[in-house]
């Protein structure tokens, strides 16, 4: 077996485990010295913008008509994106939001069945607002979209990050008016505030990328744990 240079071994060891630059204040961020300091958040801080949610196929929801309660039910809407309701037939729900199907019901029904209807729409459990996680994580797969997620929530998610992840080659995939649509981000960026979270919409795909270095460093150590093993140490005792 060819032999390995130590000095080699130690620039790749100590590449694979230098961390970011530390945190700095900018226009955008303000960074507190003293963690004992940090000011608590305000009542708005505490919630995210609302995003309107969208009704798609399979999803299941609730149509209530009030003093008519012949016609309030549980319903899925069907793969073509629609629901049955008596007296008014099928109507489309597909990427509507909830007041807006519930708008529709009542347009169809006022006059000819119901004199002043009033409806209200629930969306019980959704499979449609979904985002999908890939590449190196820990759990790849479909997973539900809420008004607040963001990339790092949706990273955390798929169980983080793993070993071979490389942190700043993260896609976001996206189609906007039928439009294909790519964004590059930094995770490690990110988490030292240099940007804002970038929020995650339904039907996004999150691809992260894997890092050749760090599967050169773990096949080093698996070929030469001997040689690697003062290293590792020196490594442990920073």
């Amino acid at each position: 077996m060819r032999r390995i240079c130590p000095p080699l071994l130690l620039a790749i060891a100590l590449s694979a485990c230098a961390g970011g630059p530390p945190l700095q204040s900018t226009d955008r961020l303000t960074v507190v010295e003293n963690s004992s300091v940090l000011p608590p958040p305000h009542r708005g801080d505490l919630t995210a913008a609302d995003r309107p949610a969208l009704i798609g196929p399979l999803d299941t929801i609730q149509v209530d008509v009030f003093n008519v309660p012949d016609l309030s039910r549980e319903i899925q809407v069907d793969a073509s994106g629609r629901i049955a309701m008596p007296l008014i037939g099928t109507v489309d729900a597909r990427g509507r939001t909830a007041d807006e199907l519930a708008r529709t019901v009542e347009t169809a029904l006022r006059g000819r069945y119901v004199r002043n209807p009033e409806v209200t729409v629930n969306i019980r459990s959704s499979v449609s607002q979904v985002v999908t996680i890939d590449g190196q994580v820990v759990e790849p797969g479909l997973y539900p979209v809420t008004n607040q997620m963001t990339l790092l929530r949706a990273v955390a998610s798929a169980k983080g990050l793993s070993e071979f992840a490389k942190e700043d080659d993260v896609v976001i995939l996206r189609t906007v008016e039928g439009q294909k649509m790519a964004g590059l981000y930094n995770i490690a960026a990110i988490r030292r505030g240099a940007y804002d979270d970038p929020p995650i919409y339904a039907n996004d795909i999150v691809v992260v990328g894997d890092s050749p270095s760090r599967r050169a460093f773990r096949t080093i150590v698996s070929v030469a744990p001997l040689a690697i093993a003062p290293l590792i140490a020196i490594l442990q005792r920073r």
